[in-house]
């Protein structure tokens, strides 16, 4: 939630640095920003102190050992069938949504829409994903949320086939409002995560799950941005929402 909050705030602070200084300047200001919370990492996060580690443990370590360990342990979990199927349920779906967001912009320009309305979709997206999240982790239990993951991946790719019909201004922020809320079907696909994974390599599970999570939203606007070179943006951001709903079916 506090991921989702912050893509609003970004997306607001954004808009109003393009308003005041241009596209060009604002993104300088952007990269400006971005350095200085390298720096602020860098220097400001405390350094906690290592795991108890003998000698050749360590000595292991500096020539290599950790990345053999890392990639013999990530090979290990997705060998795992109930391990590897809960990860590509987490993937996929965002992945495929990521390509219909990242053609938001041509579908707006491409539409006549007025400025600033790609803005105001983008901000949509987030705006349900926080909403929704809110909603099924504060109002649901555990059971209910499990029970609900393939309805709310429905909820998440059906509102995208809607673009095929070239929808106003209006109707692609209420589509892309309800899409954003069935992001909240990773909460019930938490708990059996994390039952699913042995305990020794959990939190390399996770550390696998949210790298995985990023790489695969960069595939995604590569594959639709090729499929809207032949079919159009709307078209396109259907697919991938027809997609999803698909993945859906194969849970």
């Amino acid at each position: 939630m506090s991921m989702y909050a912050a893509q609003l705030v970004g997306l607001a602070a954004g808009g109003a640095a393009v308003g005041f200084l241009g596209p060009q300047r604002a993104l300088l200001v952007s990269a400006g920003v971005y350095l200085a919370v390298a720096a602020a990492v860098r220097l400001q996060l405390p350094d906690l102190p290592p795991a108890q580690q003998t000698a050749g443990h360590e000595e292991r370590q500096t020539n290599g050992w950790l990345l053999r360990l890392s990639w013999s342990g990530n090979t290990k979990l997705l060998a795992e069938p109930r391990v590897r199927s809960l990860l590509f349920a987490q993937w996929v779906p965002p992945a495929l949504v990521a390509g219909a967001e990242s053609l938001v912009v041509p579908f707006a320009s491409g539409h006549g829409m007025p400025a600033g309305s790609a803005g105001l979709l983008l901000a949509c997206l987030p705006l349900g994903m926080f909403v929704g999240n809110l909603a099924i982790g504060r109002f649901l239990r555990p059971a209910a949320r499990e029970r609900l993951v393939v309805p709310l991946i429905v909820v998440l790719g059906l509102p995208l086939v809607g673009f095929a019909l070239e929808p106003s201004r209006v109707v692609g922020a209420a589509l892309l409002l309800v899409s954003g809320t069935g992001f909240a079907y990773a909460l019930g696909l938490q708990r059996p995560f994390l039952e699913a994974v042995p305990e020794a390599r959990r939190g390399q599970a996770f550390a696998l799950l949210t790298a995985g999570l990023m790489s695969v939203q960069g595939v995604g606007p590569v594959l639709f941005g090729a499929v809207a070179e032949f079919t159009g943006s709307g078209d396109a951001m259907a697919l991938a929402g027809l997609a999803t709903v698909c993945m859906a079916a194969a849970l």
